[in-house]
C-alpha cells in the first residue's frame, strides 16, 4: 500500500506538470504567431516608409531642380542683346561699296557687357567710272540730234567726264599722275 498511496499522491502533481507543459507550449505557439504579425506590420511599416522616403528624396530634388531651371531663366531674362543697323556707302574715285551694317551689344539689365560687335554684309559693289555719264545733262537733245546728222563733238562732255577719261588712260597706260584728284581716296560712312 505504501506504493499506491505514493502513485495517488504524484499523480496530480503529474497531471499538473503535463499541463503546465501543455499550456506552456501552446501560449509559444501563440506569442510566436503574435510575435510574426508584428514582423509583418513592422516590414509593412518599414517598407511604406522607404517608399516614402525614396518619394520625398526625388520630390526634393525636383523642387530643387525646377528652382534652378527657374532661377536661372529668371536670370538669363535679364541678359538681352540691343541690335541697331545701318546702310553705309564708301565711294572713292572709280569705285563704290553699298554695305549693311549691323551692330549688337550684350546687356544684364542696364549694364553694358561688350563693346558693339560689327557685322558688314556687301549689298552692292561696282567701280564708279563706269556708272558715270559719258555725256553731259546740257548736251544737245536727242530730238536736235536726229535733225541735224552732224555727229556730236567730244567737246560737247563736260569738263569732268574728260577729266576722268585722261585719269583713266594714264593708268591704263601706266602713267601715273600727281594730281590729287587721280589718286583714289577711300570715304568711311558714319561708324
Amino acid at each position: 500500500m505504501h506504493i499506491e498511496a505514493f502513485l495517488w499522491m504524484f499523480l496530480p502533481v503529474f497531471v499538473a506538470g503535463g499541463s503546465a507543459l501543455l499550456s506552456f507550449y501552446i501560449m509559444q505557439a501563440r506569442m510566436e504567431v503574435a510575435l510574426a504579425k508584428e514582423r509583418e506590420s513592422l516590414a509593412e511599416a518599414r517598407a511604406t516608409i522607404t517608399s516614402q522616403k525614396v518619394t520625398m528624396e526625388e520630390r526634393i530634388k525636383a523642387t530643387e531642380e525646377a528652382t534652378k531651371r527657374l532661377a536661372m531663366d529668371e536670370f538669363m531674362q535679364d541678359f538681352r542683346v540691343e541690335e541697331r543697323s545701318y546702310a553705309r556707302e564708301s565711294k572713292s574715285l572709280n569705285a563704290s561699296k553699298k554695305t549693311m551694317v549691323m551692330q549688337e551689344r550684350l546687356f544684364f539689365r542696364n549694364i553694358p557687357l561688350s563693346n558693339w560687335i560689327e557685322h558688314e554684309m556687301i549689298v552692292e559693289e561696282g567701280t564708279d567710272l563706269d556708272q558715270l555719264p559719258k555725256e553731259s545733262v546740257f548736251a544737245k537733245p536727242v530730238i536736235a540730234q536726229a535733225i541735224s546728222p552732224v555727229a556730236p563733238k567730244s567737246d560737247d562732255r563736260l569738263s569732268i567726264s574728260k577729266f576722268l577719261d585722261e585719269v583713266t588712260a594714264g593708268r591704263r597706260n601706266g602713267h601715273e599722275s600727281n594730281n590729287l584728284m587721280a589718286t583714289p581716296v577711300a570715304f568711311f560712312g558714319a561708324q
